[in-house]
């Protein structure tokens, strides 16, 4: 397994001083920095319309700046110029994008809200930096603003992604929508399967047996033979889908929402079957199943050249991860093992015969509206105006016959958004279209065959993928109440689960059960009973108990 980097929920520790830098916030609003009681058209509430005033004003929102070499003036280029063309007439307006960098993203930030000086429409993917700044008063109420100004936007979205943005039953952010909510894939050499003769495996008793053949047998006739390929990287330390084959199905949904608290490819020590994926693992490893560097792979570098070379047999990554140009896996497999073929496959089957996986929530990136904002009003107004799906096409794919033709009605890019003023520093152009977290076409089939386009000479095997990934799909339960103690103890915890499993894998079979206790009653005592206890006693606030 490669495990995913950029999943989880971290908090930096610039995030954690929010609350005794912050003050600079409140300062700045009493002292007439935010006028709620200002004149129509600069006021922070919502009750004066952009339309209600002939004063021309200027709304800054933030782009990620992500480096990439040859990019355009991320402030003015031919997305930028189409937004001030078309909003900015319409509300009599000028949009100013302020540059993030990408990889500094949450420090960045927090200087800007500290200092009273973040855009009008800020964003970031950390849901626990967002209650930060709801916990110090840092943020606009948008209930009202929404209402008023929003109508299109609320329907785009929906409760379901709405209620991500609610915080002490407050709407303080109005979230992104994810279009693809996948995750994870089980990949195998097919041309191993029928070399053997052997059945796609549907079970986790068959995939054992196949890696024991693979292993016996060697189909690939390769040196040093690794029929499951494994990584654990020590910032998402975890077992990918496995576990979800040992959970009980019939959990409770108030066992569900605080065992299984985190995403099921993380450390769930207290979930009921975890121990038992770890058995299953420790077993794998102790048979020569496994990579036997897995422990010191820090970054999957050594788990891509293997595969790349044609010595796994399967292994776990992202849904889409063999098809992508980077690290380019399966183009390198077939160049180095000609005839080399891989598929993706569901053999995690629990108790009820169901191949559940947990992938991503319909939330996407966190936009918020710092409550120095002048204008609130104009901000939703410009969210509202992003949502039309007329603009959401234009900023996804460009202008029709030029950048891009419709096949079938699905886009079809022509090349011209790879450089120069039309460049997109990311897919679907997601830093200026910030409500779409993915191809957005209004309807899920489209947005199906939008993304298998994506990946050109693997169309069909990403279809395939992509409809697997899928297969009992569920999310984690949401929170309206984040965990304070997982944002003090969540990277301490994560290094603590690598070092544990890592510990737990390598193990003597017969010393498995006594560790497992042992160590996580050290995970308990070192912060994860604290993190357990605030999401028992959120879980019971959040439903009224």
């Amino acid at each position: 397994m490669k495990v995913k980097t950029g999943r989880s929920i971290s908090i930096s520790l610039a995030a954690l001083l929010i609350a005794s830098t912050l003050s600079a916030c409140s300062s700045n609003s009493s002292s007439g920095t935010s006028d709620t009681s200002g004149t129509s058209g600069t006021s922070n509430t919502p009750n004066a319309t952009a339309s209600a005033t002939k004063e021309h004003r200027t709304l800054t929102v933030e782009v990620f700046d992500r480096g990439k070499p040859g990019q355009p003036d991320l402030n003015n280029n031919y997305w930028t110029k189409y937004i001030n063309d078309n909003f900015g007439k319409q509300f009599n307006a000028t949009v100013k994008f302020v540059s993030v960098p990408r990889a500094q993203e949450v420090d960045k930030l927090n200087v800007l809200m500290a200092a009273g000086q973040a855009p009008d429409i800020s964003y970031t993917y950390n849901q626990g930096v967002v209650y930060n700044y709801v916990q110090q008063g840092g943020l606009a109420e948008l209930d009202s603003a929404l209402k008023q100004y929003g109508p299109t936007l609320t329907k785009y979205l929906g409760d379901d992604v709405l209620k991500y943005g609610k915080f002490n039953g407050k709407q303080y952010s109005v979230p992104g929508k994810r279009t693809v909510l996948a995750s994870s894939n089980t990949f195998i050499r097919k041309d191993w399967l029928d070399k053997l003769g052997l059945p796609v495996p549907t079970t986790p008793q068959q995939f054992y047996d196949t890696m024991v053949a693979f292993k016996e047998k060697n189909p690939g006739n390769v040196s040093g033979v690794i029929p499951y390929g494994f990584s654990l990287q020590p910032l998402n330390p975890g077992l990918s889908l496995i576990p979800e084959a040992f959970k009980p199905s019939n959990l409770t949904e108030e066992q569900f929402a605080t065992l299984q608290s985190q995403p099921i490819w993380l450390s769930n020590w207290s979930m009921p079957g975890f121990d038992k994926a770890v058995q299953y693992v420790n077993k794998m490893y102790n048979a020569g199943l496994v990579s036997p560097n897995f422990a010191t792979d820090k970054d999957g570098k050594l788990l891509d050249a293997d595969i790349s070379n044609g010595k796994v047999g399967a292994f776990q990554t992202n849904w889409d991860g063999p098809y992508r140009t980077a690290p380019g896996n399966y183009a390198n497999l077939v160049k180095n093992v000609p005839g080399a073929q891989l598929i993706p496959i569901d053999p995690w089957q629990n108790d009820a015969g169901k191949h559940p996986k947990n992938g991503y929530s319909p939330n996407g990136m966190y936009i918020i509206i710092p409550k120095t904002s002048k204008n609130v009003d104009l901000a939703i107004q410009y969210l509202n105006w992003m949502s039309d799906p007329k603009v959401t096409l234009f900023l996804q794919n460009g202008q029709e016959g030029v950048d891009y033709n419709m096949v079938n009605g699905v886009p079809k890019q022509t090349g011209t958004t790879n450089s120069g003023d039309k460049m997109m520093t990311v897919a679907n152009n997601l830093d200026y279209d910030i409500l779409s977290n993915g191809i957005e076409l209004g309807d899920q089939k489209k947005n199906d065959s939008a993304i298998s386009a994506g990946y050109p000479g693997y169309e069909k095997d990403v279809e395939k993928a992509l409809s697997v990934s899928m297969v009992d799909y569920y999310s984690t339960y949401f929170y309206s109440i984040p965990n304070a103690a997982d944002a003090k103890n969540n990277a301490a915890l994560k290094n603590l689960s690598a070092q544990m499993l890592a510990k737990l894998i390598v193990a003597k079979p017969t010393e498995v059960d006594g560790l497992y206790k042992s160590l996580v009653q050290q995970y308990m005592d070192q912060g994860g009973k604290a993190v357990e206890d605030e999401f028992i006693k959120n879980y019971k606030a959040q439903n009224g108990k």
